[in-house]
């Protein structure tokens, strides 16, 4: 990819065996790798301009680093990168930055987390035009996706690295890129090491921005120890930050014509007012569900009079699970969990269905509003995904459900025509649905 453009010649900085690069030649580098990104990508580098970069001791940074207030380098690993490649890395922890992936991870395991970010952000650069590096991970099916949905696609035992260091979490000695070092490995002073003194942190210094250059080491006495992670009131203050530069970057990018493609898509997205897709089934739920006035004639013996009584309307609800081989054991207990508390809240009558290519044996199984709605032990597939039998139930059942909410990533064999009464369906991953409303379960 643009093997043959100029700046591959930057290559010649690799340094002979033994010998350190030269500082001047890789803060040169660094310099013209992100004025070219100013200027061919300006959404991209208008973020990067927002990280000082710093140079950083090899021990902790085998590549590049971010912790979310700057960009941290590797001279050796610079050195031996094309500016094109170049590029690419400072777009791309960047981004990380800008996405606030950095306060996105809540419960999920680090290791799987990181790995679904780099997942994210590399096909959206690559797509973009840049060149990533040959070790930078890139699987075409999460094109896409959000490093959410990314996650519970990514293999416990996948042993892949991250392209960087994402060190603005607690548990950053366990990173990726850590080349087989542990703890005992460094050297006492880089062990938990703190931010040196005097050091600009992300947010301070007002308007003055860095420039191409600045804040680079300029030689391996000087440079960065292992900064310390983010704590929970910097992690929020800068998801703030952030979240104002992508929208400020992204403005200007559309003012000059220069974003487009899946970038824009997922820019547009995350500056969307978000609604946990919880929440957004709580109101769906409640207003189907909710109590009414009913002005029926009342009984002679109370008189003429018609005056209006609180009637209490239950919910007849459907709720069909996807057991295909595309969601796993853990989605579908969370999901059930979730409609067992949003079940008890609006007084609902659930029929549970378990669909793979065909309905799971047992299927239907009836709770009613005073029963928890737990997980049959008997719900078991991994089959196929074919959503008309669970529409062919209902039809057959002869009952007209007040809503049914169906838990899938979409795949699958949808009816021919919408059915008479509401649908919602609960969406992990990227697929579509031709009728219906559709939920991204993140």
């Amino acid at each position: 990819m643009n093997s043959n453009h100029p700046g591959n010649n930057y290559r010649s900085t690799v340094p002979l065996a033994g010998a350190q690069p030269d500082p001047q030649a890789i803060e040169t580098k660094l310099a013209a790798a992100r004025t070219r990104l100013i200027l061919d990508k300006p959404f991209l580098g208008a973020l990067a301009l927002r990280l000082p970069i710093k140079a950083a001791d090899p021990q902790w940074c085998p590549t590049t680093a971010t912790d979310a207030r700057a960009f941290f380098y590797n001279p050796d690993y610079i050195a031996g990168l094309s500016l094109d490649e170049t590029q690419f890395v400072l777009a791309h922890d960047a981004l990380h930055c800008a996405l606030s992936h950095f306060a996105r991870r809540q419960h999920r395991v680090r290791r799987k987390w990181d790995l679904a970010c780099d997942h994210a952000v590399n096909p959206l650069l690559i797509d973009d035009g840049l060149t990533p590096p040959p070790d930078a991970l890139h699987n075409p099916r999460f094109k896409g996706l959000t490093a959410e949905e990314i996650y519970p696609l990514i293999e416990d035992e996948d042993d892949a690295e991250t392209l960087d260091r994402h060190v603005y979490d607690e548990d950053n000695q366990q990173g990726g890129r850590r080349s087989g070092l542990s703890e005992k490995d460094l050297d006492p002073s880089e062990r938990g090491a703190q931010p040196q003194a005097g050091t600009q942190s992300e947010g301070e210094g007002g308007g003055n921005q860095p420039q191409p250059g600045e804040g680079t080491s300029q030689n391996r006495a000087g440079a960065a120890p292992q900064p310390s992670p983010l704590s929970p009131d910097e992690r929020t203050d800068l998801a703030v930050q952030w979240h104002q530069r992508l929208a400020g970057a992204a403005q200007q990018a559309l003012q000059h014509g220069k974003l487009g493609g899946e970038m824009a898509r997922l820019i547009d997205r995350l500056l969307q007012p978000q609604v946990p897709w919880r929440q957004l089934l709580a109101r769906f739920m409640s207003a189907t569900a909710r109590d009414d006035f009913s002005y029926s004639r009342p009984s002679r013996r109370e008189g003429d009079y018609i005056r209006p009584a609180l009637r209490s309307h239950q919910l007849d609800l459907v709720v069909a699970v996807d057991i295909s081989g595309s969601v796993k054991d853990g989605e579908i207990q969370e999901f059930i969990a979730e409609i067992d508390a949003l079940k008890g809240q609006v007084r609902a009558r659930v029929s549970l269905l378990a669909c793979d290519a065909q309905l799971c044996p047992g299927s239907p199984w009836t709770f009613e509003p005073w029963e928890e709605f737990r997980r049959p032990a008997e719900m078991k597939g991994g089959g196929g995904t074919d959503f008309r039998p669970v529409f062919d139930w209902v039809e057959r059942a002869g009952i007209r459900p007040d809503l049914l909410v169906y838990f899938t990533d979409a795949l699958g064999e949808f009816p021919d025509r919408d059915p008479p009464y509401p649908v919602v369906w609960l969406i992990k991953g990227q697929g579509q649905v031709p009728w219906g409303r559709r939920i991204q379960l993140n």
